[in-house]
């Protein structure tokens, strides 16, 4: 090929065919026309309408063309033309309302309708209407059952891919929303707005019975079945009913026996996870309740009104044979066996309970230590005397780190710190830290002496005395004196002989 200027005729070969193309220098020097284009990577064709503004010339004799939008330099119109369709595609198209920016006509008809409000698709099922028809398939398959999108893990299917890959966090632990306050994560959008409301506070879900406010109208929902009395829950073992679904999951694991919640420190189990926090206590020693009229604390809100009807006096708990009434449930239970009229099973609401409480009057034990045979009529009773084996003393006291088997032993020894003395006479006032004290302090009023000599029918009012009595009939004397070894039948007769003539003589 022979080069030449541009107002000679030059031969183009061409990339796409083998044939040459001949053109005339007058094909460029005419003004820019509307031609045909090829759009690139498109495969289709539009028109293009190349203007003066669109193009510089770089006022050689050999023209090309710089596009004013990006700078780049053409010497083929052909070329520019392309180039400048590549400008166009990428024009974007605004919103007049909010100024977002679409590429696409049909991208920003459909975002109108976000403004005006239009929903052209409709269902024929039940009349709804969609803006989009990307929606109304969706909706489709809530009535044709559809669920194309399955989980590879565990076979569920769903209707949307969006809510597959919201459950696909189940599996994956994803939570990929955060909380900026305090770090927790959600894995679903929704978990995450009502989270926040625990920080500021928003309530926007109001009752219209009774104007409180809620964070979720789930929690509303749950609400408002207080005031209609419904009981949507029933349990298919003994037909109670419940008022949410978490009462009734609470409630089966009394016929299954499961309990999920474990200490940690003693191995006890729990079906519920509020009474492993309320066990907790009796490790910890936390009484986060206290009374403000005596400065009483207690591990339990429960003990709390218990401990507040002593102050106000109030006794909720009326027997409807006989009118009286008392300020606990338990003595209740225990006044009502008085009358025949009424039945165990009246008593006692649970099943277990009752089972329980007939082992007073059978006898029964049927729980039974391995290691030496004593057997007990409560289960708790046999883990409590299983320690008395194992050693284990799982009770600490924070105050001097003795350590107790259970939580009774670990109550009462703190007194020992705290000075507390709970359990008081009515006759004289006096006060005791534990209620064998009490007992036996009570029969200097009413005259009991309930242990009697075998040998003579002697009575006593403790148990001790009359052990210290029956060594006048045996002439044991097991108390010795470390300093002479003269032996005595008493303790304190021992202590004295040796404080008053050992250590006087010294």
């Amino acid at each position: 090929i022979q080069p030449c200027t541009w107002a000679q005729k030059k031969v183009f070969r061409c990339r796409d065919t083998t044939g040459n193309t001949n053109r005339t220098n007058s094909k460029y020097k005419q003004s820019p026309k509307e031609e045909k284009l090829s759009t690139i990577g498109s495969g289709k064709t539009s028109r293009m309408i190349i203007n003066p503004s669109d193009y510089m010339e770089t006022g050689s004799d050999e023209r090309c063309y710089i596009c004013k939008q990006c700078g780049k330099s053409f010497c083929y119109i052909s070329l520019f033309r392309i180039h400048i369709g590549v400008h166009a595609q990428h024009k974007r198209l605004s919103c007049t309302e909010c100024e977002k920016s679409f590429r696409y006509v049909s991208n920003l008809k459909t975002h109108m309708r976000t403004h005006t409000g239009e929903k052209p698709f409709s269902c024929k099922e039940c009349d709804k209407s969609f803006s989009h028809i990307s929606h109304l398939k969706p909706h489709m398959r809530t009535h044709t059952g559809e669920k194309p999108f399955s989980c590879k893990e565990c076979d569920k299917s769903f209707s949307r891919i969006s809510h597959l890959k919201r459950h696909m966090r189940t599996h994956t632990g994803e939570k990929p929303f955060s909380c900026k306050e305090c770090d927790k994560s959600f894995s679903r959008i929704f978990d995450l707005k009502t989270h926040m409301r625990t920080h500021t506070g928003e309530k926007p879900f109001s009752c219209k019975e009774c104007d409180k406010s809620f964070r979720s109208v789930s929690n509303l929902k749950t609400h408002m079945i207080t005031h209609t009395g419904e009981k949507p829950f029933s349990c298919k073992e003994c037909k109670k009913s419940f008022n949410q679904i978490s009462h009734l999951k609470t409630h089966m694991r009394t016929h299954t026996g499961e309990k999920p919640f474990s200490c940690k420190e003693c191995k006890k189990s729990f079906c519920q996870l509020s009474t492993l926090k309320t066990h907790m206590r009796t490790h910890t020693g936390e009484k986060p309740f206290s009374c403000t009229d005596c400065d009483k604390s207690f591990s339990r809100i429960s003990l709390l009104k218990t401990h507040m009807r002593t102050h106000t006096g109030e006794k909720p708990f009326s027997c409807k044979e006989c009118r009286k009434s008392f300020n606990q449930i338990s003595n209740l239970k225990t006044h009502m066996i008085t009358h025949k009229t009424y039945s165990l099973k009246t008593i006692f609401s649970r099943r277990s309970n009752l089972k329980r409480h007939m082992r007073t009057h059978t006898g029964e034990k049927p729980f039974s230590c391995k290691e030496c045979k004593k057997s007990f009529s409560q289960i708790h009773h046999l883990k409590t005397h299983m320690r008395t084996h194992t050693g284990e003393k799982p009770f600490s006291c924070k105050e001097c780190k003795k350590s107790f088997r259970d939580a009774f032993h670990l109550n009462k020894h703190m007194r020992s710190h705290t000075g507390e003395k709970p359990f008081s006479c009515k006759d004289c006032k006096k006060s005791f830290n534990q209620i064998p004290h009490l007992k036996t302090h009570m029969r200097i009023h009413t005259g009991e002496k309930p242990f009697s000599c075998k040998e003579c029918k002697k009575t006593f009012r403790h148990v001790s005395s009359v052990n210290a009595h029956m060594r006048t009939h045996t002439r044991e004397k097991p108390f010795s004196c470390k300093e002479c070894k003269k032996g005595f039948r008493h303790l304190i007769v021992a202590m004295e002989k040796r404080q008053h003539i050992h250590m006087l003589s010294t």
